[in-house]
């Protein structure tokens, strides 16, 4: 695979996905370098000339008033490193590690940080080389950055912590490095802080998680429409007409997708002339409730890729154009510090809001895609409304249960995500002497969204496996072609169920073939 060459600018989600899951090789861009190197010019200058400034030669947090000595600035980056990996509980999956590593990388590339290249170069040789942190979930609360989970990637820098191996051992950090023949760092000035301060462990969970959000709504839409013909759904709601009328895009794309997927139906066709007016809800507004997901996560997109191409480390540096060189004056020292070629300013971008919000907005979004799923599975297993359908898609109900069980866990998972998709951005809890007093919580949005994630998986799953069950039953009567292949999809992991049978194993290949996308490959 071409080697990624960050800037700060240009990356992509999708990039993230290539170098945290399929190992994409990453390196400094030759511009970005250049960038890199002006900015630390001007943290050197501040250094030289003992210039007051926040996070270089003072404390941080509630400490910033403390001067320290320039004898002091080394010891100063080691304490910072090693006082703010104070995280706890289950360790981020290397996967999401490795995600945070890059977008931390590439934010750091802008320019605006005021470090050297080589700690860059030394962030992407660790992904290059395997060499994955250890680091604990909790302890973020989401400004100033996830301090307490980069803090743990940066010890490994500077050869302590701990690393993950391949295996899944957890081996020291010097190790790690000595293996992969990569040299510790010696942090300088402001290099601590500027890899501490940032959102890249709330980014990378949730730039994971919308990507295997966005796979789950192409699925849902494939199962929905099943369902709908298993269920003898009418195609007339998703008419253009109707979502025209109310044209939000993501409403278009899935009654486009159940159109397709009800096109030249067999089963449609028999009960054409049936006089049912209008199907329930679950089936009738998939496409409005399929595309408010939908419109969801473009949103939460734009977001994370704004948040994935910005400095957010604090202070940050500005350098000199030609224009603005020499004519900045004095300003206040509290607000900014100036050097010869550029100023260093202190502000919030740390703060983790805006990807709190789009995290939050993301896992309610999919609580309802997984809602909507264990509707359309109670109409399948229910005998008063599953259009005379075998009770609980049982062969010989009564001896056989069938499908009552798998509709209960389905809606077990629906209720614990009615929990976990409680805005943790509602709250706040003040820290640092209440120097840091209003903060965003936004790392934990991001551990519940990856629990929603997977139970919206395996409701659809679940829905899959029950909407197979009932077009078995509809035979000869055939589905659509991309009807037909959705099933197929669904029968190569998962046979039928010809009477009661342990299902947990049917449920995990079934949540693993949405997870690769394979069954959203019916819509092609």
């Amino acid at each position: 695979m071409n080697a990624l060459h960050i800037n700060g600018n240009d990356l992509t989600l999708e990039a993230v996905r290539e170098v945290a899951a399929e190992r994409r090789p990453v390196l400094l861009s030759a511009d970005a370098r250049a960038a890199v190197e002006r900015a630390r010019a001007v943290v050197d200058a501040l250094v030289a000339g003992d210039h007051l400034a926040y996070a270089i030669t003072t404390g941080v947090g509630k400490l910033s008033d403390v001067r320290i000595a320039g004898d002091q600035i080394r010891e100063l980056q080691v304490n910072l490193v090693r006082s703010h990996a104070a995280g706890v509980g289950e360790p981020l999956a290397p996967v999401e590690t490795r995600a945070m590593m890059l977008l931390r990388a590439n934010s750091l590339s802008k320019g605006f940080s005021g470090i050297r290249a080589v700690v860059i170069d030394t962030l992407c040789e660790m992904l290059n080389r395997g060499v994955t942190p250890f680091v604990p979930s909790q302890g973020s609360v989401g400004a100033s950055g996830d301090l307490a989970p980069l803090a743990h990637l940066a010890l490994v820098l500077i050869g302590e912590g701990e690393c993950v191996d391949d295996k899944g051992a957890r081996i020291a950090g010097s190790d790690a490095l000595k293996r992969a023949q990569i040299k510790p760092l010696v942090l300088e000035a402001k290099e601590a802080v500027s890899l501490i301060n940032g959102t890249q462990a709330m980014l990378g969970v949730g730039t994971l998680a919308l990507l295997a959000a966005e796979t789950l709504v192409d699925s849902a839409d494939v199962i929905g429409g099943i369902s709908c013909d298993a269920l003898k759904g009418t195609d007339s709601a998703f008419d253009e007409r109707i979502h025209q009328a109310r044209p939000h895009s993501g409403q278009i794309k899935s009654a486009a997708n159940l159109r397709r997927m009800l096109e030249g139906s067999q089963i449609r066709e028999s009960h054409r002339a049936c006089g049912r007016v209008q199907d329930a809800y679950s089936l009738r507004c998939i496409p409005q409730v399929h595309g408010a997901v939908r419109d969801t996560l473009a949103h939460c997109r734009e977001t994370f890729e704004i948040e994935a191409n910005s400095a957010v480390d604090n202070p940050l540096v500005f350098v000199h154009s030609e224009t603005t060189r020499g004519g900045t004056g004095a300003s206040p020292v509290q607000e900014r510090s100036n050097a010869a070629d550029g100023d260093v300013i202190s502000g919030g971008n740390f703060h983790g809001e805006p990807v709190a919000f789009a995290l939050d907005f993301l896992a309610i979004a999919l609580s309802a895609l997984a809602g909507i799923s264990e509707r359309r599975i109670e109409r399948l297993v229910n005998p008063a409304l599953n259009e005379g359908l075998p009770p609980f898609l049982a062969p010989g109900a009564g001896l056989n249960s069938g499908f009552m069980m798998p509709q209960v866990t389905a809606a077990a998972l629906v209720s614990e995500n009615k929990v976990l998709a409680h805005p943790a951005s509602v709250d706040s809890i003040t820290t640092s002497g209440n120097k840091e007093d209003y903060v965003s919580m936004g790392m934990t949005a991001a551990i519940k969204l990856k629990r929603i994630v997977e139970n919206a998986r395996h409701v659809l799953a679940i829905e899959a496996m029950a909407a197979a069950q009932a077009l078995d039953f509809l035979a000869p009567l055939k589905p659509s072609k991309r009807g037909q292949a959705a099933h197929a999809a669904i029968r190569a992991v998962c046979p039928t169920m010809e009477k009661d049978r342990v299902m947990y194993g049917d449920f995990a290949r079934l949540a693993e073939l949405i997870a690769t996308g394979k069954l959203a490959e019916a819509l092609r």
